[in-house]
């Protein structure tokens, strides 16, 4: 029981030391990003060090700058910067107050202006008067000629602090350069993906022979702890894909389907600012046991003679997952990897209970386009009557969101359906007293909104700005209309579920961004289904490959104790789309996890394309 005690005390302090790392490594992310585009950029120059520096909360003298920066430095990377962060530390409250006390012999807690100059002009990295006088001038810590070094030290550590944070939040709300630089939503061991230790998996193809040589006696931690100080290594895929005349079929719906129950809901795919999706997710229930099948497809919406319909080309998937004991106890059942033409589904055997049915897009196809629009569409006009009236093309539009957000396709919007066009437009929600005045005003049947009455309520938004249409262009972008009233950041959908057995129930419950139980269903489901290669020259590093008809994704499997950082290098690749947006890329997978790499799809599905890739270690 001792040894028990022991090596639980030992884990605890191998995951607090890991938790630690985590944290002082976002935090030089978050400081290099902020400076730089990529962290494969290099720092190039004094000036770049010291304002990196900085962003990491530190505040290094010329000094410290030339330290690092030698005349033979050319240039410092991402290594060297964290090994400079490890050396200099943050000074401390205490630290500040010692120097401070030197001065003030008498320990009055004050510095007198004129004895603050002499100091600072004559000695050490001499300031100029303009420099001084600018600390004298702050409020905060001057009165009377003097200066109260204890409140100066609070203001110092608040700032840096605040510079850490303000970096951190940059990177956290920057979706897009978080995915570029470094990937996202790595999925650990301790989530609900058991990681093999000990052995590789069987289905690997190809596994190296090279062992790894151990650096016995070296205690010396690396400046960022990564398999690629004690090795180098790489692995290189290349599938060639066909046309999209050669998708996958098998997905054909049997004669016999048709008498089966059937339930169906609606959804969408919005696209948000920072790059990231969200869309709604369900509840499937289940009352026995029953073959089903279940199927995604894109809305077919309104067609308008020459404009495209975007989200039509939007790849969409379904995850199934079997909930258990509680809400976060999610098992993978499976997801929609048959096609038939745009439409992608399963089809099998499923026991009674609840399961969650989680939206997928890779994001190849709904992602971030600069405008190409110049004019902006009308909205609203007056009448010869002088009232506001709705403009054909806005009317139109509105009849495209009705038919998206009535998620159960009665003609009607209930409350409930209601909320989540009021969360994704406004972010409240309308409580039943709001809604029983909006039944006193505006056309309802059953408690639930007409067409009509969804008309007269916008009509109602654009009277109370007496024309003024800003609010409504709120509305509008938020829903993934640009200004030419063309769908292109959404993508709405729908799911049909039918049962042999019984009657199946849908209900959508939320309307969020990708979830870490989606994030673990994709990385499970590549594993499961994907070949597998090791790192060569590295055995701790697996990635793993899946093909579809339609699509490719990776995802790297990182077994080791420490953090690895992968370049992905698609150079070679043709035809081919990334959801990362760029061709060269570089993503850090944490100890014992693993993480998607990236999705890929055509470009032009109607020419052969070749996916060629290198992962290999920085």
């Amino acid at each position: 029981s001792a040894q028990k005690v022991a090596r639980s005390e030992s884990s605890q302090v191998k995951k607090s030391q890991h938790a630690e790392e985590a944290i002082f490594y976002m935090n030089c992310r978050a400081a290099y990003l902020t400076v730089l585009k990529s962290s494969l950029e290099n720092i190039k120059s004094k000036e770049q060090l010291s304002l990196v520096l900085q962003q990491a909360g530190r505040n290094p003298s010329q000094k410290t700058v030339n330290k690092y920066w030698t005349s033979q430095t050319t240039t410092l990377n991402f290594d060297d910067f964290c090994t400079i962060l490890k050396q200099e530390k943050t000074a401390t409250k205490t630290e500040l107050l010692e120097a401070f006390w030197k001065i003030d012999t008498d320990n009055t807690g004050y510095i007198l202006h004129d004895e603050l100059y002499k100091i600072l002009t004559t000695r050490g990295e001499k300031m100029t008067r303009d420099e001084v006088n600018t600390i004298i001038k702050q409020a905060d810590f001057n009165c009377s000629g003097k200066l109260d070094y204890s409140k100066f030290c609070d203001l110092y550590m608040t700032t840096s602090e605040q510079c850490c944070r303000t970096a951190r939040e940059k990177l956290e709300v920057d979706g897009r350069l978080r995915q570029q630089q470094f990937g996202s939503q790595a999925e650990t061991s301790s989530e609900g993906i058991t990681l093999p230790v000990s052995k590789p998996s069987p289905r690997i193809l190809g596994k190296t022979d090279h062992k790894l040589a151990s650096a016995k006696g070296d205690s010396r931690t690396p400046s960022r702890p990564s398999s690629s100080h004690s090795c180098k290594g790489s692995v290189s895929t290349t599938i060639t894909m066909g046309t999209s005349s050669h998708r996958n079929t098998k997905l054909i719906e049997p004669d016999a389907m048709k008498e089966w129950q059937c339930a169906q809901s609606k959804g969408c795919f919005y696209l948000e600012d920072d790059g990231e999706i969200i869309s709604h997710k369900y509840k499937l229930h289940l009352l026995q046991r029953s073959t089903v099948c279940i199927t995604i497809r894109p809305l077919n919406g309104r067609q308008v003679e020459g404009k495209s319909c975007h989200w039509l080309s939007v790849d969409t998937a379904l995850y199934i997952l079997k909930e258990n004991e509680t809400q976060d106890n999610l098992q993978l059942v499976s997801f929609t990897e048959q096609q038939n033409k745009e439409m992608f589904g399963w089809k099998g055997e499923l026991g009674s209970g609840v399961y969650w049915l989680l939206p997928f897009t890779t994001g190849c196809r709904l992602k971030k386009t600069k405008p190409q629009i110049t004019g902006e569409a009308k909205l609203v006009y007056r009448g010869d009557d002088g009232e506001l009236a709705l403009t054909k093309e806005f009317r139109a539009a509105l009849l495209d969101i009705f038919e998206t957000i009535d998620l159960d396709g009665n003609g009607l919007l209930s409350l409930e359906e209601y909320n989540f066009f009021e969360l994704r437009t406004s972010g409240e929600k309308c409580d039943e007293e709001a809604w029983a005045v909006c039944k006193e005003n505006f056309d309802m049947k059953k408690n639930e909104l007409t067409r009509q009455g969804f008309m007269d309520l916008n009509l109602m938004e654009a009277n109370d700005r007496e024309g003024d249409p800003s609010d409504l262009w709120v509305t509008l972008l938020s829903l993934g209309y640009n200004k030419a009233l063309e769908m292109t950041e959404a993508c709405p959908f729908v799911i049909d579920v039918y049962a042999e057995k019984c009657k199946p129930r849908i209900k959508a419950v939320y309307l969020e961004a990708g979830s870490s139980q989606l994030n673990r269903a994709i990385c499970k489901s590549v594993v499961i289904k994907g070949e597998a290669k090791v790192m060569d020259g590295c055995e701790n590093v697996i990635v793993y490959t899946y093909k579809a008809g339609r699509r490719i994704t990776s995802v790297i499997e990182n077994k080791s104790e420490n953090k690895v950082i992968i370049h992905v290098n698609n150079e070679q690749s043709k035809n081919c789309l990334s959801n990362r947006g760029l061709t060269v890329f570089a993503v850090e997978v944490a100890p014992k996890s693993m993480m998607v790499s990236q999705h890929v799809m055509p470009l032009n599905e109607q020419e052969e394309w070749l996916y060629n890739c290198v992962h290999s270690l920085v």
